[in-house]
């Protein structure tokens, strides 16, 4: 290895024009507050989801009828 490759910090990847990683933090941020850590697993940051009912899956489900009506 030479010393340029060693000593130069990683270049930073910018997302904000990203259109799938814009995607992904609006999903990630609307589950946010359904996400519960359980006390046990508070060292490795694991947890579960709290479900928000079935009302939840009926709109998915019409979100993604709409998506595909609008697909020629």
């Amino acid at each position: 290895m030479d010393k340029e490759s060693k000593n130069s910090a990683p270049q930073k990847i910018d997302f904000s024009n990203n259109p799938l990683a814009q995607r992904i933090l609006k999903e990630g941020l609307a589950i946010q507050d359904r996400f519960s850590a359980e006390p046990v697993y508070a060292k490795t940051g694991k947890g579960y989801l709290k479900s928000v009912g079935v009302s939840e899956i009926a709109e998915a489900k019409l979100a993604m009828k709409r998506e595909n009506a609008q697909v020629p």
